[in-house]
């Protein structure tokens, strides 16, 4: 082959050389983005569960709440010390 030629086929390596690199570098920036993706959907997934453990909490305390409110009435209601402020007399 002549000098010709042999420096066409070094240029044309050296272009696929280039673009090989190129790919190289799209797929590792392609990977790190798909990772991170992943790494942003664990992360949602994570503060989700959070988020419904802390309703049900929420649910639990406001639930133990009415029950300690309806005992507290219930005993001032039979308490005569509570009974004789609470008539409408005395407030006025």
């Amino acid at each position: 082959s002549s000098h010709a030629e042999r420096a066409h086929s070094t240029m044309m390596n050296a272009d696929m050389d280039a673009v090989e690199a190129e790919n190289q570098v799209e797929l590792e920036e392609k990977t790190r983005l798909i990772n991170q993706v992943l790494e942003l959907q664990h992360t949602l997934e994570d503060l989700s569960a959070r988020v419904d453990a802390v309703k049900e909490e929420n649910l639990k305390l406001k639930s133990e709440n009415q029950v300690l409110g309806q005992y507290i009435e219930n005993l001032m209601s039979a308490s005569s010390v509570f009974q004789t402020t609470d008539t409408k007399s005395k407030r006025k």
